[in-house]
C-alpha cells in the first residue's frame, strides 16, 4: 500500500508537460530512465576513452541521481548537466553541484548515439543504479523490492522514484530559461548479478519480480508499454570453480522469458564476450563502450518496432 500511495504522488508530477510563463515554445527532449546495478553505474575510465567519445554532448542533457543505501535519505538528488564522462562509480551530488569522477557507464555512448541516430531530436538521460543492489526481498547491499518496509522503509525502489520526482521538478532542464518538455521514451536496465549470486530462491524470484518492478517503472514514467531493453548479464568465470554466480544461468533465463512475453522489450547479449576488470564483476572501458551503443541501437530499432505495432510516430 506504502508503494501506491507513492507511485500516485508521481503520477500527479508535470513530467510530460512542464511549463513556465514565457511565450517560448518549450524544447522536447526524449527521455530515457537507465538503472540496474554496477555494470550501470560504470565502471569505464575516462581517461582510456578515445578523444570523441571524451566530448561534452550539447543535445544530450543527464540527471544521475546520488545513489545512496537503503533507508538512507541523500538518495535522488542531483541536477542536470550537459552529458560528458564522469557519470560512473565514484559520481557525487548534493542537488546543487555535480562532482565528476574518473569512470563512465552506459551512458555516456548510449546518449552520444541515440543523438547521432535520432539527427534534430533532444536527448534526456534519467540515471539511478547502485552496484550490488538486488530484486529480491534482502538480496545485495541495497534492494529494489517495492514492498520494502525494513528500517525507514525507504530503498533503491524508493530512491529511483526519489530521482525521477527531483529530475522532472527541474522544468528548465538545459538552462535556457525556457521550460522543457520530457517526453517519455523508453527504459535501459542492467541487473541481475546480486540475484544470481545469492542464492537459488533469488534466482527462481527473478523472473516474477523483474516483471513487477519495469511494470512500476513503467508506470512511474506513464506509459504502460514503454520500450525497454534489458541487458544480458554474465559471468568472468574469475572464481575457483569458474563460476563467480552460481545461479547466473537461471537470472539468464527468467530474462530471457522477460522479453520474450513483452512486445516492447528486447534483450542485449552482446556482453557475452565482453573482458572484464581485475575484480571480476564489471567491464572494462571497451566494454561499456561497446554497451552504451549496444543499448542505444536496440532502443531505436524497439522504439521502431513499438510504434509500427500501435501505430504511433516514434
Amino acid at each position: 500500500m506504502k508503494k501506491t500511495t507513492k507511485l500516485s504522488t508521481l503520477v500527479g508530477l508535470a513530467l510530460l508537460a512542464p511549463s513556465f510563463a514565457k511565450s517560448a515554445e518549450p524544447t522536447a527532449y526524449k527521455l530515457y530512465y537507465l538503472g540496474g546495478q554496477s555494470n550501470m553505474e560504470g565502471f569505464g575510465f575516462a581517461g582510456e576513452l578515445a578523444d570523441g567519445a571524451a566530448i561534452v554532448s550539447r543535445n544530450v542533457m543527464i540527471f544521475t541521481g546520488q545513489v545512496a543505501l537503503d533507508n538512507e535519505t541523500h538518495g535522488g538528488v542531483g541536477i542536470w548537466e550537459f552529458l560528458q564522462p564522469g557519470h560512473g562509480t565514484g559520481f557525487k551530488t548534493d542537488g546543487i553541484k555535480n562532482q565528476l569522477s574518473d569512470r563512465f557507464g552506459p551512458e555516456l555512448l548510449f546518449g552520444q548515439t541515440m543523438a547521432i541516430r535520432l539527427p534534430g531530436k533532444k536527448i534526456a538521460i534519467i540515471k539511478y543504479a547502485l552496484g550490488g543492489s538486488g530484486l529480491a526481498d534482502g538480496v545485495g547491499f541495497g534492494n529494489w523490492h517495492p514492498d520494502f518496509s525494513k528500517g525507514a522503509g525507504n530503498n533503491q525502489y524508493d530512491h529511483f522514484l526519489t530521482t525521477l520526482r527531483n529530475a522532472s521538478a527541474q522544468s528548465d532542464v538545459d538552462g535556457d530559461g525556457v521550460a522543457d518538455r520530457l517526453v517519455p521514451s523508453g527504459i535501459v536496465w542492467m541487473q541481475g548479478e546480486a540475484d544470481a549470486y545469492h542464492s537459488q530462491a533469488a534466482a527462481d524470484e527473478y523472473r516474477t519480480n523483474i516483471q513487477r518492478l519495469m511494470g512500476l517503472v513503467r508506470a512511474a514514467l506513464r506509459v504502460d508499454d514503454l520500450p525497454l531493453v534489458v541487458g544480458k548479464i554474465t559471468d568472468s568465470g574469475m572464481s575457483d570453480d569458474g563460476t563467480v554466480m552460481d545461479y547466473i544461468e537461471t537470472v539468464q533465463q527468467a530474462q530471457q522469458d522477460f522479453v520474450n512475453n513483452d512486445v516492447c522489450a528486447t534483450y542485449v547479449t552482446v556482453t557475452e564476450d565482453f573482458d572484464y576488470l581485475d575484480d571480476g564483476w564489471h567491464y572494462n572501458t571497451d566494454g561499456f563502450v561497446r554497451l552504451g551503443t549496444a543499448f542505444a541501437v536496440a532502443m531505436h530499432e524497439l522504439e521502431q518496432r513499438c510504434a509500427s505495432v500501435h501505430n504511433t510516430t516514434p
